[in-house]
């Protein structure tokens, strides 16, 4: 049998666009979804809810039992049950790119800072760093959560999206972010809906751009399988 991707989606209802990692354009290998029932963008990013530990286990648990070999999940928030999650699932766990946080700053040079760019800067707390083993780490952060198109369908919800006013909003917040913090050698993307403007990132910032895509594409790699489409 082929060795396929589980992944642990929220409740939402979203469009989902190529990139995004609901999108099944998004990746060249087999891909298997579970929606977690109660898991809303609220209950995972601003609550951080506990309650939703074991429902998230044993979606991961249902996901292996259908073949999944390598789970990962549809919110970089979910770093702060990284633990619980990787430690119950008895396939390798990779629950949000904030994972890349540690490897990315040890390539950079003394003085430089990971960026990170987030769906919601006062929701991303030290406790989401420390559960991917990233206290200490040296870090600069910008949000989305004030934007007018991103944060209404991502954080509340909305059914539609402009995805040209979206990307704008995006690389704006990028450059606000680069500006206020010229030694950022290298940004990471914590909202797995982002992934669809990391090119355009890429060009915008001259840096290296990581996301959930990349995370992915590593740990898929590294167990045999092919490469996805970034």
């Amino acid at each position: 049998m082929l060795p396929l991707l589980g992944i642990l989606m929220l409740e939402t209802r979203f469009p989902r666009i190529p990139g995004d990692i609901g999108n099944p354009k998004t990746f060249s290998f087999p891909v298997l979804t579970q929606v977690v029932r109660g898991a809303s963008p609220r209950r995972v990013v601003v609550e951080a809810d506990p309650a939703l530990i074991d429902p998230f286990i044993e979606a991961g648990l249902d996901l292996i039992a259908r073949g999944a070999t390598l789970i990962t999940t549809s919110c970089g928030f979910l770093a702060v049950f990284h633990r619980e999650l990787s430690s119950a699932l008895p396939v390798p766990v990779v629950t949000s790119s904030l994972l890349q946080v540690v490897p990315v700053a040890a390539a950079l040079g003394p003085g430089q800072k990971v960026g990170v760019l987030t769906a919601n800067r006062s929701a991303l707390t030290p406790r989401h760093f420390a559960g991917v083993g990233a206290e200490g780490v040296p870090v600069a952060i910008a949000g989305l959560e004030a934007t007018t198109e991103f944060a209404p369908v991502f954080l509340g919800n909305r059914e539609t999206l402009d995805v040209e006013t979206a990307r704008l909003e995006v690389l704006e917040a990028a450059a606000e972010l680069m500006k206020r913090h010229s030694e950022i050698g290298a940004l990471i993307l914590e909202c797995t809906n982002l992934p669809p403007y990391s090119e355009d990132l890429r060009r915008l910032t001259k840096l290296p751009v990581f996301d959930i895509v990349t995370l992915i594409n590593w740990a898929w790699a590294a167990r045999g399988g092919g490469v996805s489409l970034d």
